[in-house]
């Protein structure tokens, strides 16, 4: 298996094991589900009529009053009432075990190999850590909206990339499905595949 490398500068080989997968949709479907729930935070929380205060006393009689009958003060139909469905606080995490989930990043890596939108370079250098320098690397290369993957942190990488909102920089280890389906192209670093080659084997 070949990856090729920007501007069709050669190629790089890689196994199989790791980018030669056949396409799972409904894997990557359940796991870029499970990771987008993850995140959701759950806190919200509503009252009921059980968590408002007053509401001791019938508001008046049951008949003879001329109006509807009233048990509360504190009922949903009344302002200052508790909320009818009230929402609480709740865990939204879904199991996804490890052998689904680096299935998952296999089939979506593979599926961008063969589809040329998953490229190679020796290594990103910049100079300074500024914006205008990584566009014009970028324009070089043509790739606009990109997920641009390196084998650690880099602060000028990240201060360069930080204010383009078509581009995203992460390490190796922190690579995760959302990214990659969020971005046209992934360009990753020689060292970086090795890194996810040796993880995925």
């Amino acid at each position: 298996m070949n990856l090729k490398m920007v501007n069709g500068a050669g190629e790089l080989t890689v196994s199989e094991g790791a980018f030669g997968h056949a396409f799972n949709q409904a894997l990557v479907h359940q796991v870029i589900t499970a990771y987008r729930a993850a995140a959701r935070s759950g806190t919200k929380a509503q009252k009921s009529r059980a968590d408002v205060s007053g509401g001791g006393k019938k508001p008046w009689a049951q008949k003879g009053t001329g109006q509807a009958r009233a048990g509360s003060n504190r009922s949903p139909l009344w302002i200052g009432g508790g909320k009818t469905f009230a929402a609480r606080p709740r865990d939204f995490t879904q199991k996804v075990n490890r052998k689904m989930y680096r299935g998952a990043i296999r089939s979506m890596l593979s599926e961008l190999a063969r589809q040329e939108r998953l490229v190679v370079t020796p290594q990103i250098a910049l100079d300074s850590p500024k914006t205008k320098l990584l566009v014009s690397q970028l324009k070089s290369w043509s790739l606009e909206d990109v997920l641009i993957v390196v084998e650690a942190a880099d602060p000028k990488l990240d201060l360069a990339a930080r204010n383009l909102p078509h581009v995203e920089v992460i390490p190796a280890g922190a690579l995760n499905p959302l990214s990659l389906v969020r971005h046209e192209k992934v360009l990753m670093t020689v060292a970086a595949v090795k890194m996810i080659e040796e993880r995925l084997q």
